[in-house]
């Protein structure tokens, strides 16, 4: 039997298992009530320390106190071809504003209310052809996700008064941002996911078991995630990503704990010496698995980008709470079901054979085999193919894609293309350049002057000035839209040409900011620091590898494979959402840049997920060439015996991250194409087929380390001590990888 301290540990959660089921109760009682009494609110914030954006926003939070509230934009319009300005369609829209600015919607200390609302008829915000018009409402305070019933609340009472009238109205600005709609997908990847499970189980209550733990891990996560936002700011597609990320890891982590624990039952052990064997032997290969994820999403905080860290972090949440989950309550349920998983047969499917000789006659092993047999041309036509769909994200271009690329079915998508329409393209993304006059009161004048008549500009305002006449803002309207190329070129401009000839020889200091340009400054400060993020998470990760397989060209094959794999999932996201190719499947209609923090997450989560198949993979592979077989051999073996498993699990997550291709929100579909091709792409094209084609090639060499490195690095194994050789011996044949991670 395993010995060690996680050993020690597996045993006694398999021993007591009913202490293990109410501790977990009581641990999920006591978050639950935590939250009630701690939990924060969701709230976006993108703080860029040192950048011309936060220095701006700096400026306007101290000093224009009277604008923080919410705004919600009131976008009216005739329909097509006819006038707003009629008698009965101008007294509806009056009637509404004059409704808004009445007690009803004034604020309380329990409720977000209206400071303001403007004249929809002012000259200035009516559109020439007098089809289009809108006004703005400012609330007394930022919006969060518990404001939320204020902002419909406004907009049902608008609706109410003018539609009748044949009136259209939508709605965009701060204030309009609804929670991201969950459940869907969510449903949508467990249903895939079980189809799976059922599959490779071939019973329904082994099946069940991976997805009842996932959503355990997941609901823990959320819990710990609102906790934390009591403390700070967490942005409101983090849920997302915990769900996305929590359901993948724990429906593949159970999968392989699972499958071990069968395995054991049907080798004739007792259902808690099968469950403390199990998570001992594949529960730390999970162990080692989340502790690779971890190290990838802290390598987030070398950007300095708050949020960015957050983000990333709150991901992590998923997996952390799946290891714990995994190697705790789940090995707890086993002991108490015992023989008892092997109920309720699938019909129609037969129970798989799991002996040696019956997983070599499998399509697996049989892939396997023609891999190995083929292994030049296989390992050429891949890389080729993998570097040619790699080198379309060098088509990738950053920055924020705007509303206009949302989904139809949102009404702030509605309200900028009608705003688009009346205004022209730019007026969805008016470019700030705040200035701080230092004493020098002709500055924001000189750069409006600077301004005005500039090529891709449409309009300037007269400068804003605050109370203090300290502080202006001069209000750029771009003839493009927020997300176009010619936007960046713009900003680019402003901040090269036109603000240092204004404020040359001044003491006057301006900033340009607004949406485009803080995506800018994000993606150079993502640029700026990339090179310490890679050498990070890279060299930890190879350093760990080269520990547990004492190669350092298995552990450099992973890194640079799982490099590969990134950049052609970043690739097809480049294509599908930037350029459009079969863009209609992912529900959007229109074509924008990539999100700039998507791809420095996403690279980190997938580093640390794909480094599960190569643990998985490669631990069967050295432990067969450690027991006396050839490098090719070997690969054959193992890829026969952990194969099955390893595809399973990267179908499992591969369709839980493309679910989330069916959200309602532009960046939830970029993270889970992106993923979902990254993944699928590595575990059954990079792991399953690059890799032991390029091994084979190699030969023995694969276990090349150099003498100096051997001694210099700690022998960490990802399988477990044991009491003795034979019981090792009896353990060689399992499905699920038998780890090697060092005692602790």
């Amino acid at each position: 039997m395993s010995t060690g301290a996680l050993a020690r540990w597996t045993r006694a959660c398999a021993t007591h298992p009913w202490r293990v089921v109410v501790a977990w109760i009581a641990i999920i009682a006591v978050l639950v009530l935590a939250v009630g009494a701690f939990g924060g609110q969701l709230r976006d914030a993108f703080e860029i320390p040192g950048s011309d954006t936060q220095k701006a926003t700096d400026l306007i939070e101290a000093e224009f106190q009277a604008e923080q509230g919410g705004v919600l934009n009131l976008v009216f319009a005739a329909p097509a071809g006819e006038a707003l300005d009629t008698p009965e369609r101008r007294a509806a829209i009056e009637q509404a504003v004059t409704r808004l600015q009445s007690a009803e919607f004034a604020p309380t200390d329990e409720r977000a209310g209206l400071e303001s609302v403007g004249d929809p008829f002012d000259e200035s915000t009516v559109s020439d052809d007098g089809r289009i018009a809108y006004t703005e409402a400012q609330f007394d305070r930022v919006i969060y996700e518990k404001d939320r019933d204020a902002v419909v609340a406004v907009q049902d009472a608008v609706r109410e008064t003018v539609e009748p009238v044949g009136v259209i109205v939508e709605f965009n600005g701060d204030a309009e941002y609804p929670p991201l709609e969950q459940g869907t997908q969510e449903l949508l990847g467990l249903l895939a996911a079980i189809i799976v499970l059922l599959v490779v189980f071939r019973t329904f209550v082994a099946s069940v078991i991976p997805i009842v733990l996932a959503i355990t891990a997941v609901a823990t996560a959320f819990m710990l995630l609102f906790l934390l936002a009591g403390l700070t700011d967490i942005n409101t597609v983090t849920p997302l990503l915990v769900s996305m990320i929590g359901l993948g890891v724990g429906i593949d982590y159970s999968l392989f704990i699972v499958t071990r624990f069968r395995q054991l039952l049907h080798e004739g052990l007792s259902p808690r010496d099968a469950a403390a064997e199990a998570g001992a032997s594949a529960g730390r290969a999970v162990l080692f698995a989340g502790a690779t994820v971890a190290i990838s999403v802290t390598g987030l905080a070398f950007f300095g980008l708050d949020f960015v860290t957050k983000l990333g972090f709150g991901s992590a949440l998923g997996v952390l709470t799946t290891v714990l989950i995994a190697n705790s309550l789940l090995l707890a349920v086993l002991a108490l079901l015992g023989h008892k998983v092997d109920r309720l047969k699938v019909p129609f499917l037969r129970p798989i054979d799991d002996s040696e000789a019956a997983r070599e006659k499998t399509l697996v092993a049989r892939w396997g085999r023609f891999v190995t047999a083929h292994a030049g041309i296989v390992f050429t036509v891949l890389l080729v193919v993998g570097l040619g769909l790699a080198a379309t994200s060098m088509l990738v271009r950053l920055g924020a894609a705007d509303q206009g690329t949302q989904p139809k079915e949102q009404t702030s998508r509605r309200a900028y293309d009608l705003l688009a329409e009346g205004f022209g393209a730019g007026f969805n993304g008016p470019i700030p350049i705040v200035v701080d006059v230092n004493g020098d009161p002709g500055a924001p004048q000189r750069i409006y002057d600077g301004v005005e008549g500039l090529q891709g500009v449409a309009s300037v305002a007269e400068p804003q000035f605050n109370d203090a006449k300290s502080v202006a803002i001069v209000f750029v309207t771009p003839d493009s839209a927020p997300q176009d190329e010619e936007t960046d070129r713009l900003v680019d401009r402003l901040r090269a040409d036109v603000v240092p000839a204004a404020t040359e020889g001044s003491d006057a200091v301006a900033y340009v900011s607004g949406l485009t340009a803080a995506f800018k400054d994000i993606g150079e400060r993502i640029v700026e620091r990339l090179p310490l993020f890679l050498l990070y998470i890279i060299g930890v990760t190879f350093i760990v590898l080269a520990m547990a397989f004492r190669s350092i060209v298995v552990s450099l094959t992973a890194a640079v494979t799982t490099i590969l794999s990134a950049f052609i999932g970043f690739g097809v996201l480049t294509l599908v959402v930037q350029e459009g190719h079969l863009l209609g499947l992912t529900g959007l209609d229109r074509t924008g840049p990539i999100e700039t923090f998507v791809p420095p997450i996403a690279f980190a989560i997938l580093f640390g997920l794909s480094m599960d198949y190569m643990v998985f993979l490669m631990s069967r592979i050295r432990e067969e060439h450690v027991h006396g077989l050839k490098t090719r051999d070997a690969v054959d073996h193992g890829i026969a015996a952990i194969g099955r498993v390893v595809v399973a699990a990267a179908l499992i997550m591969g369709t839980v991250f493309a679910a989330f291709v069916l959200s309602g929100d532009r960046v939830a579909k970029e993270f889970g194409l992106l993923l979902a091709v990254a993944i699928l792409t590595d575990a059954l094209v990079v792991r399953m087929t690059l890799v032991p084609a390029f091994f084979t090639l190699l030969q023995e060499k694969t276990w090349y380390m150099p003498r100096w490195l051997d001694r210099l690095l700690p022998n960490i194994t990802i399988e477990p001590p044991h009491d003795s050789e034979a019981a090792a011996a009896a353990l060689a044949g399992a499905d699920a990888p038998e780890p090697e991670a060092t005692e602790a």
